[in-house]
């Protein structure tokens, strides 16, 4: 087999034409996020938003509700409830961060014992990617192009807002609006790729891309250009080898992001020793 058949052949299943759809639409608008992310020092954020859908999806299904609406609502109250603690408190935000989304895995934990919902846990935790519905890559679908289309007409507010939110709003930028609007778009991209990837992938979209630009890029452009690139290239390539080696794509996917942040910080480190003797 050439190596062109090789890579078209798992995607002559339609289930794997699928996971990539869905895989596509996920890393694209997290990528997008994670940059901004990274540059705010919110990284903690997407896991905590991560962890916090759990209760929402539970009591959403005890009271016959779409999952979709309880694990948004509890990943924007994590969000919200996040940045009132920091903004009242003298605590550090990485430490109000970890206790809120903790505190709300383990109430999602302990709901979801209680209950005993038809949702398989690992649906949760690793997403279902192999058996997608139509409506998922819909919704998916949905939220992505909202997401995107957002950081498009707004990036350069969001850059000043990440850099420098003084200046930001001295310049009578609306802060506020644009503080809970990205809170908004990270809950929504989590509830959209909950049910297809899973808790763990969509933490390692929301981190790894932008960190992994971060290192090898010098202006926020190229940084979103580089974001995207990876986490496209890591979800279609996490495919690609979970098909062959026959393993979960998610977690496959994570491990080439992960690896992909060693050799650019790994390039970084190089760039900046020539530098140095130069």
């Amino acid at each position: 087999m050439n190596p062109i058949d090789a890579l078209i052949t798992p995607f002559r299943f339609a289930f794997m034409a699928d996971a990539l759809i869905i895989s596509l639409l996920v890393a694209v608008p997290a990528a997008l996020l994670s940059c901004f992310l990274v540059l705010k020092g919110w990284s903690l954020l997407g896991d905590a938003i991560s962890h916090a859908v759990l209760p929402g999806v539970v009591i959403s299904y005890a009271l016959g509700l779409p999952y979709v609406a309880g694990a948004f609502v509890a990943g924007l109250a994590c969000a919200v409830g996040t940045g009132y603690i920091r903004d009242h408190s003298r605590v550090k935000p990485d430490t109000v961060m970890g206790v809120v989304y903790s505190g709300m895995f383990g109430a999602g934990l302990v709901l979801y014992v209680w209950i005993r919902p038809d949702v398989h846990l690992d649906h949760i935790l690793f997403g279902d990617m192999l058996g997608v519905a139509r409506a998922d890559i819909l919704l998916t679908g949905g939220i992505a192009l909202v997401t995107t289309a957002a950081i498009a007409v707004k990036w350069r507010d969001l850059q000043l807002h990440a850099f420098d939110p003084v200046q930001a709003r001295a310049v009578g930028l609306p802060t506020r609006l644009l503080h809970y609007g990205l809170l908004c778009l990270i809950s929504a991209t989590v509830v959209g790729a909950l049910a297809a990837v899973g808790i763990i992938l969509v933490i390692a979209l929301l981190i790894a891309p932008g960190a992994i630009a971060l290192l090898v890029t010098r202006s926020l452009g190229r940084m979103l250009l580089v974001a995207v690139a990876v986490a496209a290239g890591a979800s279609a390539a996490g495919l690609i080898a979970a098909f062959y080696i026959d393993a979960a794509p998610a977690p496959t996917i994570v491990l080439l992001l992960a690896a992909g942040f060693v050799v650019a910080f790994a390039i970084s480190g190089q760039r900046a020793a020539i530098a140095a003797r130069g």
